[in-house]
Protein backbone atom coordinates (compact mmCIF):
# COMPACT_ATOMS: atom_id res chain seq x y z
CA UNK A 1 0.00 0.00 0.00
CA UNK A 2 1.18 3.56 -0.67
CA UNK A 3 1.79 5.93 2.19
CA UNK A 4 -0.49 8.57 0.70
CA UNK A 5 -0.56 12.34 0.90
CA UNK A 6 -3.55 14.26 2.22
CA UNK A 7 -2.18 17.72 3.05
CA UNK A 8 -2.81 20.78 0.85
CA UNK A 9 -0.24 21.05 -1.93
CA UNK A 10 0.18 23.94 -4.34
CA UNK A 11 2.85 22.98 -6.87
CA UNK A 12 4.50 25.28 -9.41
CA UNK A 13 5.89 22.83 -12.00
CA UNK A 14 8.64 23.77 -14.44
CA UNK A 15 10.12 20.37 -15.24
CA UNK A 16 9.52 20.95 -18.95
CA UNK A 17 12.50 19.99 -21.09
CA UNK A 18 11.73 19.14 -24.72
CA UNK A 19 9.13 21.91 -24.96
CA UNK A 20 11.57 24.42 -23.46
CA UNK A 21 14.32 23.39 -25.82
CA UNK A 22 12.27 23.52 -29.00
CA UNK A 23 9.30 25.85 -28.47
CA UNK A 24 10.65 28.34 -25.97
CA UNK A 25 14.27 28.55 -27.10
CA UNK A 26 14.35 27.00 -30.58
CA UNK A 27 17.25 24.73 -29.63
CA UNK A 28 17.93 21.30 -31.10
CA UNK A 29 19.65 18.62 -29.02
CA UNK A 30 22.35 17.92 -28.18
CA UNK A 31 22.59 21.23 -26.36
CA UNK A 32 25.79 23.11 -25.80
CA UNK A 33 26.87 24.10 -22.31
CA UNK A 34 25.83 27.68 -23.05
CA UNK A 35 22.35 26.60 -24.21
CA UNK A 36 21.90 24.44 -21.12
CA UNK A 37 22.91 27.36 -18.92
CA UNK A 38 20.44 29.65 -20.72
CA UNK A 39 17.53 27.32 -20.02
CA UNK A 40 18.66 26.84 -16.43
CA UNK A 41 18.72 30.62 -16.00
CA UNK A 42 15.13 30.86 -17.24
CA UNK A 43 14.06 28.22 -14.74
CA UNK A 44 15.75 30.23 -12.01
CA UNK A 45 13.47 33.15 -12.92
CA UNK A 46 10.45 30.88 -12.41
CA UNK A 47 11.84 29.67 -9.09
CA UNK A 48 12.41 33.26 -7.98
CA UNK A 49 8.75 33.97 -8.80
CA UNK A 50 7.76 31.02 -6.59
CA UNK A 51 9.88 32.40 -3.74
CA UNK A 52 8.35 35.85 -4.22
CA UNK A 53 4.84 34.40 -4.00
CA UNK A 54 5.70 32.53 -0.81
CA UNK A 55 7.23 35.67 0.67
CA UNK A 56 4.01 37.49 -0.22
CA UNK A 57 1.67 35.09 1.53
CA UNK A 58 1.33 31.71 -0.22
CA UNK A 59 1.46 29.26 2.72
CA UNK A 60 5.02 27.94 2.75
CA UNK A 61 4.08 24.57 4.25
CA UNK A 62 1.70 23.90 1.37
CA UNK A 63 3.79 25.34 -1.48
CA UNK A 64 6.15 23.33 -3.65
CA UNK A 65 8.08 23.17 -6.89
CA UNK A 66 8.49 20.48 -9.54
CA UNK A 67 11.56 20.61 -11.75
CA UNK A 68 14.12 18.42 -13.47
CA UNK A 69 17.71 17.45 -12.82
CA UNK A 70 18.99 18.47 -16.26
CA UNK A 71 18.22 22.18 -15.93
CA UNK A 72 17.09 22.47 -12.34
CA UNK A 73 19.66 20.62 -10.22
CA UNK A 74 20.85 23.77 -8.48
CA UNK A 75 17.24 24.81 -7.84
CA UNK A 76 16.40 21.43 -6.29
CA UNK A 77 19.37 21.72 -3.95
CA UNK A 78 18.54 25.31 -3.03
CA UNK A 79 14.90 24.44 -2.37
CA UNK A 80 15.79 21.43 -0.23
CA UNK A 81 18.19 23.54 1.82
CA UNK A 82 15.38 26.04 2.37
CA UNK A 83 12.97 23.24 3.43
CA UNK A 84 10.74 23.80 0.37
CA UNK A 85 8.65 20.86 -0.81
CA UNK A 86 10.33 19.51 -3.95
CA UNK A 87 9.27 17.17 -6.72
CA UNK A 88 11.70 15.85 -9.33
CA UNK A 89 10.69 14.22 -12.60
CA UNK A 90 12.14 10.85 -13.50
CA UNK A 91 10.74 10.27 -17.01
CA UNK A 92 12.29 10.92 -20.38
CA UNK A 93 10.79 14.07 -21.84
CA UNK A 94 8.57 14.12 -24.91
CA UNK A 95 8.17 10.34 -25.19
CA UNK A 96 4.91 8.56 -26.00
CA UNK A 97 6.00 5.59 -23.85
CA UNK A 98 7.24 6.04 -20.31
CA UNK A 99 10.86 5.21 -19.64
CA UNK A 100 13.38 6.43 -17.10
CA UNK A 101 15.39 9.56 -17.93
CA UNK A 102 18.55 7.90 -16.63
CA UNK A 103 17.70 4.29 -17.43
CA UNK A 104 18.87 1.70 -14.94
CA UNK A 105 20.60 4.44 -12.93
CA UNK A 106 17.28 6.05 -11.93
CA UNK A 107 17.69 5.08 -8.26
CA UNK A 108 21.07 6.77 -7.90
CA UNK A 109 19.70 10.00 -9.35
CA UNK A 110 16.77 9.98 -6.94
CA UNK A 111 19.10 9.30 -4.01
CA UNK A 112 21.34 12.20 -5.03
CA UNK A 113 18.52 14.70 -4.46
CA UNK A 114 16.06 12.99 -2.09
CA UNK A 115 13.11 15.07 -3.33
CA UNK A 116 9.86 15.13 -1.36
CA UNK A 117 8.20 13.55 -4.41
CA UNK A 118 9.44 11.56 -7.37
CA UNK A 119 7.16 12.39 -10.28
CA UNK A 120 6.41 10.50 -13.46
CA UNK A 121 4.39 11.65 -16.45
CA UNK A 122 2.69 8.73 -18.17
CA UNK A 123 0.41 8.56 -21.19
CA UNK A 124 -1.83 5.59 -20.56
CA UNK A 125 -5.10 4.86 -22.31
CA UNK A 126 -6.63 1.54 -21.18
CA UNK A 127 -7.97 1.02 -24.71
CA UNK A 128 -4.60 1.84 -26.27
CA UNK A 129 -1.61 -0.33 -27.18
CA UNK A 130 -1.80 -3.19 -24.68
CA UNK A 131 1.82 -4.26 -25.04
CA UNK A 132 3.02 -0.70 -24.48
CA UNK A 133 0.78 -0.33 -21.44
CA UNK A 134 2.22 -3.54 -19.99
CA UNK A 135 5.79 -2.35 -20.57
CA UNK A 136 5.02 0.96 -18.93
CA UNK A 137 3.34 -0.69 -15.96
CA UNK A 138 6.34 -2.95 -15.40
CA UNK A 139 8.74 0.01 -15.28
CA UNK A 140 6.38 1.96 -13.04
CA UNK A 141 6.06 -1.01 -10.68
CA UNK A 142 9.84 -1.03 -10.44
CA UNK A 143 9.85 2.63 -9.38
CA UNK A 144 6.90 2.18 -7.03
CA UNK A 145 8.57 -0.74 -5.25
CA UNK A 146 11.84 1.16 -4.95
CA UNK A 147 10.22 4.23 -3.41
CA UNK A 148 8.17 2.22 -0.92
CA UNK A 149 11.18 0.12 0.12
CA UNK A 150 13.40 3.18 0.47
CA UNK A 151 10.72 5.03 2.47
CA UNK A 152 11.92 8.53 1.61
CA UNK A 153 10.52 10.22 -1.50
CA UNK A 154 6.79 9.90 -2.13
CA UNK A 155 5.41 8.87 -5.53
CA UNK A 156 3.61 11.50 -7.65
CA UNK A 157 1.95 10.09 -10.77
CA UNK A 158 0.91 12.45 -13.57
CA UNK A 159 -1.67 10.58 -15.64
CA UNK A 160 -2.50 11.70 -19.17
CA UNK A 161 -5.12 9.78 -21.16
CA UNK A 162 -4.72 10.81 -24.81
CA UNK A 163 -7.62 9.87 -27.05
CA UNK A 164 -7.34 6.86 -29.31
CA UNK A 165 -8.57 7.42 -32.91
CA UNK A 166 -11.60 5.16 -32.40
CA UNK A 167 -12.54 7.06 -29.25
CA UNK A 168 -12.43 10.37 -31.09
CA UNK A 169 -14.64 8.89 -33.78
CA UNK A 170 -17.19 8.01 -31.08
CA UNK A 171 -17.57 11.72 -30.31
CA UNK A 172 -17.31 12.88 -33.94
CA UNK A 173 -13.74 14.08 -33.43
CA UNK A 174 -14.89 16.62 -30.85
CA UNK A 175 -12.03 16.83 -28.33
CA UNK A 176 -14.15 18.70 -25.80
CA UNK A 177 -16.76 15.96 -25.96
CA UNK A 178 -14.00 13.38 -25.44
CA UNK A 179 -12.84 15.26 -22.34
CA UNK A 180 -16.34 15.42 -20.90
CA UNK A 181 -17.90 12.13 -21.97
CA UNK A 182 -15.12 9.57 -22.29
CA UNK A 183 -11.96 10.71 -20.51
CA UNK A 184 -13.28 10.59 -16.90
CA UNK A 185 -14.17 6.91 -17.20
CA UNK A 186 -10.94 6.10 -19.00
CA UNK A 187 -8.96 7.84 -16.26
CA UNK A 188 -10.61 5.66 -13.61
CA UNK A 189 -9.93 2.53 -15.64
CA UNK A 190 -6.30 3.54 -16.09
CA UNK A 191 -5.85 4.14 -12.36
CA UNK A 192 -7.43 0.78 -11.52
CA UNK A 193 -5.30 -1.09 -14.09
CA UNK A 194 -2.11 0.48 -12.79
CA UNK A 195 -3.02 -0.33 -9.20
CA UNK A 196 -3.69 -3.93 -10.22
CA UNK A 197 -0.23 -3.99 -11.79
CA UNK A 198 1.33 -3.03 -8.45
CA UNK A 199 1.84 0.67 -9.18
CA UNK A 200 1.04 2.55 -5.96
CA UNK A 201 1.29 6.36 -6.15
CA UNK A 202 0.89 8.45 -3.03
CA UNK A 203 -0.51 11.28 -5.13
CA UNK A 204 -2.29 11.26 -8.50
CA UNK A 205 -1.81 14.34 -10.68
CA UNK A 206 -4.69 14.39 -13.15
CA UNK A 207 -6.07 16.46 -15.99
CA UNK A 208 -8.82 18.95 -15.20
CA UNK A 209 -12.46 17.89 -15.28
CA UNK A 210 -15.61 19.98 -15.47
CA UNK A 211 -17.99 18.02 -13.22
CA UNK A 212 -17.82 17.46 -9.49
CA UNK A 213 -19.02 13.88 -9.84
CA UNK A 214 -16.09 13.09 -12.13
CA UNK A 215 -13.60 14.34 -9.54
CA UNK A 216 -15.42 12.28 -6.90
CA UNK A 217 -15.10 9.23 -9.12
CA UNK A 218 -11.36 9.75 -9.49
CA UNK A 219 -10.92 9.98 -5.71
CA UNK A 220 -13.05 6.88 -5.19
CA UNK A 221 -10.87 4.87 -7.57
CA UNK A 222 -7.58 6.29 -6.29
CA UNK A 223 -8.56 5.37 -2.70
CA UNK A 224 -10.09 1.97 -3.43
CA UNK A 225 -8.90 -1.10 -1.60
CA UNK A 226 -7.77 0.62 1.59
CA UNK A 227 -5.77 3.39 -0.07
CA UNK A 228 -7.55 5.88 2.16
CA UNK A 229 -4.74 8.47 2.39
CA UNK A 230 -3.93 8.74 -1.31
CA UNK A 231 -4.42 12.29 -2.60
CA UNK A 232 -5.17 13.89 -5.96
CA UNK A 233 -4.16 17.20 -7.51
CA UNK A 234 -5.21 18.92 -10.73
CA UNK A 235 -2.75 19.82 -13.48
CA UNK A 236 -3.13 22.92 -15.65
CA UNK A 237 -2.46 21.39 -19.09
CA UNK A 238 -1.35 24.81 -20.39
CA UNK A 239 -4.92 26.08 -20.53
CA UNK A 240 -5.88 29.73 -20.06
CA UNK A 241 -6.40 31.17 -16.60
CA UNK A 242 -10.19 31.00 -16.79
CA UNK A 243 -10.24 27.28 -17.57
CA UNK A 244 -7.72 26.47 -14.84
CA UNK A 245 -9.65 28.52 -12.29
CA UNK A 246 -12.83 26.64 -13.18
CA UNK A 247 -11.12 23.26 -12.70
CA UNK A 248 -9.58 24.30 -9.38
CA UNK A 249 -12.85 25.65 -8.05
CA UNK A 250 -14.69 22.41 -8.79
CA UNK A 251 -11.85 20.13 -7.65
CA UNK A 252 -11.37 22.11 -4.47
CA UNK A 253 -14.89 21.26 -3.37
CA UNK A 254 -14.15 17.52 -3.48
CA UNK A 255 -12.61 15.76 -0.50
CA UNK A 256 -9.45 14.00 -1.63
CA UNK A 257 -8.37 16.70 -4.07
CA UNK A 258 -5.72 18.51 -2.06
CA UNK A 259 -4.30 21.01 -4.53
CA UNK A 260 -2.88 21.61 -7.97
CA UNK A 261 0.19 21.66 -10.19
CA UNK A 262 -0.13 24.53 -12.67
CA UNK A 263 2.95 25.47 -14.68
CA UNK A 264 2.70 26.75 -18.23
CA UNK A 265 -0.35 28.88 -17.44
CA UNK A 266 1.78 30.61 -14.81
CA UNK A 267 5.14 30.97 -16.50
CA UNK A 268 5.04 30.56 -20.28
CA UNK A 269 3.90 34.02 -21.37
CA UNK A 270 5.91 35.98 -18.75
CA UNK A 271 9.12 34.06 -19.48
CA UNK A 272 8.59 34.53 -23.22
CA UNK A 273 8.00 38.25 -22.68
CA UNK A 274 11.15 38.54 -20.55
CA UNK A 275 13.25 36.73 -23.15
CA UNK A 276 11.95 38.98 -25.95
CA UNK A 277 12.57 42.15 -23.97
CA UNK A 278 8.89 42.99 -23.48
CA UNK A 279 9.22 42.54 -19.71
CA UNK A 280 12.07 43.06 -17.31
CA UNK A 281 13.16 40.14 -15.15
CA UNK A 282 11.46 41.73 -12.14
CA UNK A 283 8.24 42.31 -14.08
CA UNK A 284 8.17 38.68 -15.24
CA UNK A 285 8.72 37.48 -11.67
CA UNK A 286 5.94 39.69 -10.38
CA UNK A 287 3.49 38.47 -13.03
CA UNK A 288 4.27 34.81 -12.42
CA UNK A 289 3.95 35.31 -8.67
CA UNK A 290 0.57 37.00 -9.20
CA UNK A 291 -0.73 34.10 -11.27
CA UNK A 292 0.50 31.45 -8.85
CA UNK A 293 -0.95 33.34 -5.89
CA UNK A 294 -4.25 33.66 -7.72
CA UNK A 295 -4.52 29.91 -8.22
CA UNK A 296 -3.76 29.24 -4.56
CA UNK A 297 -6.53 31.66 -3.59
CA UNK A 298 -8.95 30.00 -6.02
CA UNK A 299 -8.33 26.60 -4.49
CA UNK A 300 -8.31 27.82 -0.90
CA UNK A 301 -11.55 29.73 -1.44
CA UNK A 302 -13.46 26.45 -1.75
CA UNK A 303 -12.66 25.62 1.86
CA UNK A 304 -12.22 21.94 1.07
CA UNK A 305 -8.62 21.97 2.25
CA UNK A 306 -9.41 23.35 5.69
CA UNK A 307 -10.01 20.02 7.43
CA UNK A 308 -6.69 18.56 6.35
CA UNK A 309 -4.94 21.83 7.05
CA UNK A 310 -6.21 21.82 10.60
CA UNK A 311 -5.06 18.26 11.06
CA UNK A 312 -1.58 18.86 9.67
Amino acid sequence: MPRGYSHPLFILPFDHRASFESRMFGFKPPLSAAQTAEIAAAKRVIYDAFLAAVADGVPRRFAGILTDEQFGAAILRDAAAASVTTAMCTEKSGQAEFDFEYGADFAAHIAAFDPTFCKVLVRYNPEGDRAMNQRQAARLRQLSDFLIARNKSLFMFELLVPAEPAQLEQVHRDKKAYDQELRPGLMRRAIAELQSAGVEPDLWKVEGLDRQEDYEGIVSTARAGGRDSVGCIVLGRGEDEAAVRRWLTVAGSVSGFVGFAVGRTVFWDPVSAWRSGKMTRDQAIAEMARRYQGFTRDFESTGAHLDVAAAS
